[in-house]
């Protein structure tokens, strides 16, 4: 049986990987990605707690957890389109006004 400690890290590499993509790029599907990652991360941390303890709380917030990143991809992707239309590009920094 794998320990929860190996779990662990990989979320906190996968949280510290999604924070870095927000950080650090300034592309904004890249910034979506990375916030995804951050997502799934702290999904595998629920995960792994829930294991450990035996309880199914972890597994109930994983469900909301997926279901508030479905929407926020769906929501996210129709604004870079948008933003792709308007603007010509999805860089982050080119963009200094959401007025069209």
């Amino acid at each position: 049986m794998i320990p929860v400690t190996y779990y662990l890290i990989l979320s906190a590499v996968l949280f510290l990987i999604g924070t870095t993509g927000v950080l650090i790029r300034r592309n904004a599907i890249i910034v979506l990605m990375g916030i995804e990652l951050m997502l799934n991360g702290a999904n595998l941390s629920f995960v792994a707690f829930a294991r450990e303890f035996g309880m199914a709380d972890g597994h109930i917030y994983v469900f909301l957890v997926i279901t508030v990143a479905a929407a926020e991809v769906a929501i996210g992707l129709a604004l870079v389109i948008l933003l792709f239309r308007n603007r010509g590009t999805v860089n982050i920094d080119e963009v200094r006004s959401l007025r069209w």
